[in-house]
């Protein structure tokens, strides 16, 4: 008989059990020896203040040291994760200077006893050790990414949204003899929105990203649907303090905020920052601007490449939304309405009606370019899938508020240093992505296919309508006809002018003449002041309202981001 054993080998066996080291051992070690390299364990020592209770010989760094090891090693709970790591307790322990692993019921205990005021000493460290080590080329130089408009300006943009986790719990006798009933989670969780199954509730946190570098810059938890405002104000004191680290400018940053949002009431809270949301202020489509709008022709069509929606634009500008009465411009994107009912939007006389609410300027973004960056927060979605997937901060750490705040703000650090350290293994350049393409000017697109009116169409869109300039003195102009919520004019007498011909013009202009009735015009005391020939004239009044190109930069929309090897 061959043997093809190797006679060099040798083969030993024994019935103790040795444990094989964890798979995520290593990076806990890589990571660690960074954070201790700049002095991230003595500065926790140092500001993450805790008045112990029944936690022995334990200090705050020896929990966050087991926090950091759960979020780096993906395990599915704090049980499994205690498992694996037991062998090696004492190594694990001394990669964050500490020689004593903490019992698990302890850890819970700590993360039950938190409060408000270590943990944000732990989100301002956080923070400080985000904007120490921004993202760098080769070069040294900063890589902060942007979108940069039609006319050339770079804008940073931020994404605050907010992400829902549930908790199914089991129904509870509830009798005259038996006590009130507690539940474990009633500290963190509440009812939600209607919809959930029966005994869930939720606990929402609202997230702060940085959409360019990918970098998490907070996470804001409260019970049920959240105190959305109230997270939004931190959210932008948190933006602020980024913004004053890096040394960009506030008045060229740009919040892409969820539906939740799109009130007059939050839109008041911004403080001077420029935003994209999808508005929920449905009475604005009964403001007489809008209304008049709407009754000529839109300014952009808007079709995303997966779906079959075409949606007509109108650009609305300096439009009051909401009782405060925040001026912001308003795009309006409609579309016929389905046997389906839409799950967005407001549906009138079979045609739904969605709003889109900013204040960026109309010279540097399209209707189209507005309604694409709203809609390219589908983006965001995969980030917060990755997060899922990498660590997952939305499963249960602590029954506690705190606590399960504490365990998430850990979560994101070690998202952050991921990125990191990734980029220094790998420091790769900005990618730059065309957003969308350069605008072709109107007389090249008007000499491309000058048969076709709709081609003619000024791609930008139209500025407001102006009325025709004066044509005779001492007779009433275009601007003595104001325009209807209806689409009509009202004449100085009280008549209304019914829209009767549209002209494509050169330039790319389109003239809408309004014509009143000759019934109304002939017994007219006014007849003397409105008519060419006065009382000779026998045709009605005409008035001819323009609508002109929107004077917009040709330039496309580029957005260099890095990109994520975390």
């Amino acid at each position: 008989m061959t043997s093809i054993a190797d006679g060099a080998v040798n083969i030993q066996t024994t019935s103790e059990s040795n444990y094989s080291t964890p798979s995520w051992f290593g990076e806990v070690v890589v990571i660690s020896r960074y954070l201790r390299m700049h002095a991230v364990f003595r500065k926790i020592n140092e500001s993450v203040r805790f008045a112990r209770r029944r936690f022995g010989r334990y200090d705050v760094i020896d929990f966050l040291a087991v926090l950091f090891g759960y979020a780096i090693s993906g395990e599915r709970t704090l049980e499994e994760f205690y498992e694996r790591l037991q062998p090696f307790a004492d190594p694990f322990m001394a990669l964050f200077d500490r020689d004593r692993l903490p019992a698990r019921s302890t850890l819970s205990r700590f993360l039950a006893a938190l409060t408000e005021t270590p943990v944000e000493a732990l989100r301002t460290l956080f923070l400080d050790d985000l904007e120490s080590r921004p993202l760098r080329n080769d070069a040294n130089e900063k890589q902060t990414g942007g979108l940069v408009d039609r006319t050339e300006n770079t804008w940073v943009v931020f994404d605050i949204d907010g992400t829902r986790e549930a908790a199914r719990q089991r129904a509870l006798p509830q009798t005259e003899d038996l006590p009130t009933p507690f539940r474990r989670l009633d500290e963190v969780c509440a009812p939600g929105y209607s919809g959930r199954k029966r005994g869930q509730v939720v606990r929402t946190r609202t997230v702060i990203s940085q959409a360019h570098s990918f970098h998490w810059l907070g996470s804001l938890g409260n019970r049920g649907n959240g105190r959305y405002r109230e997270e939004l104000r931190k959210g932008l004191s948190t933006i602020g303090r980024y913004l004053a680290a890096y040394q960009l400018d506030p008045a060229r940053t740009l919040l892409r905020l969820d539906g939740q949002y799109g009130t007059g009431a939050v839109l008041s809270d911004l403080a001077g920052f420029a935003f994209v949301t999808r508005g929920k202020e449905y009475s604005v489509l009964d403001h007489p601007l809008v209304q008049a709008r709407l009754h000529l022709p839109p300014d952009q069509s808007q079709q995303r490449p997966e779906g079959q929606i075409v949606r007509s634009l109108y650009d609305c500008p300096q439009v009051p939304v909401g009782p405060e009465g925040v001026l912001c411009r308003v795009i309006v994107a409609t579309h016929p309405a389905s046997k389906k009912k839409s799950p967005v939007g407001v549906t009138r006389a079979e045609v739904v009606y969605e709003l889109f609410f900013t204040n960026l300027p109309q010279q540097a973004f399209t209707a189209t370019d507005v309604v694409e960056l709203y809609l390219h927060r589908g983006a965001f979605e995969p980030v917060l899938s990755d997060e899922d997937q990498e660590i997952d901060p939305d499963r249960w750490c602590s029954h506690s508020a705190w606590g399960q705040e504490c365990w998430q703000v850990v979560s994101q650090w070690v998202w952050n240093l991921r990125l990191e350290l990734g980029h220094q293994l790998e420091p790769t350049s900005l990618r730059t992505t065309e957003f969308a393409p350069a605008i072709v000017p109107q007389r090249e697109q008007a000499a491309s296919r000058p048969a076709s009116p709709v081609a003619s169409a000024p791609a930008a869109g139209y500025a407001p309508p102006t009325p025709a300039t004066s044509w005779k003195t001492a007779r009433f102009t275009g601007s003595d006809f104001p325009r209807q919520p209806d689409g009509t004019l009202q004449c100085p007498a009280g008549h209304v002018l019914h829209p009767q011909e549209q002209r494509r013009e050169d330039g790319g202009s389109l003239r809408v003449v309004y014509a009143a009735s000759i019934r109304d015009c002939r017994p007219c005391p006014l007849r003397e002041q409105c008519q060419w020939n006065g009382a000779q004239t026998r045709k009605p009044r005409q008035v001819s309202m323009l609508l002109h190109p929107l004077m917009v930069g040709e330039e496309p929309l580029l957005w260099p981001t890095t990109c994520a090897t975390s």
